[in-house]
């Protein structure tokens, strides 16, 4: 069993076997939770200047949720509506593998350099969508890596929906999206 920073690592590099790894590993939930904690809290550094701490915290919670409910929604439309024949799966597989998925988002307090910040802000933010493509295809079982990336957008629709959401009713700036 890899250890967390080398998870966090293979994670990031798009490594199959470690989403393998992490939806086999019922006991790396918790870690699966801290990335995406990190991750949140990466982007709460970057955008402090605009958001304070209370946007920070808030932005960091939001994102928490806003990630179970994609998790959540991917898990149901990919196991319910869009299942393959080799579909098997339960929500704390798909869990553990999109939480894995922000790995890249640890990234994100490098946008804290105003000259970096567009550019890091749009590059690991694409990453992480194709790190969570890769992990709804592996915690799923899919062959097709279409109808993963489509069960991917239907679930992102839901957590963007959650995220937005939470900013408003917080009064939370939208640079935390």
């Amino acid at each position: 069993m890899a250890s967390f920073v080398d998870r966090l690592l293979g994670a990031a590099r798009l490594d199959t076997g470690t989403y393998e790894e992490v939806e086999a590993d019922r006991s790396s939930t918790a870690q699966a939770v801290l990335v995406v904690a990190l991750a949140a809290i990466a982007a709460g550094i970057a955008t402090f200047d605009q958001a304070g701490l209370s946007g920070s915290v808030v932005g960091t919670i939001g994102a928490l949720v806003a990630w179970f409910v994609w998790a959540y929604m991917v898990w149901l439309v990919g196991t319910k509506f869009l299942p393959e024949p080799g579909t098997q799966a339960d929500v704390g597989q798909v869990v553990r593998t999109t939480g894995f998925s922000a790995a890249p988002g640890l990234l994100l307090v490098l946008a804290i350099i105003p000259a970096l910040a567009a550019i890091v802000g749009v590059v690991t933010n694409i990453w992480m969508l194709v790190a969570m493509v890769i992990a709804v295809r592996q915690a799923l079982d899919f062959q097709s890596m279409g109808r993963a990336v489509l069960v991917s957008v239907l679930g992102f629709v839901a957590y963007v929906a959650v995220f937005v959401l939470v900013a408003a009713l917080f009064g939370v700036g939208a640079g935390l999206l």
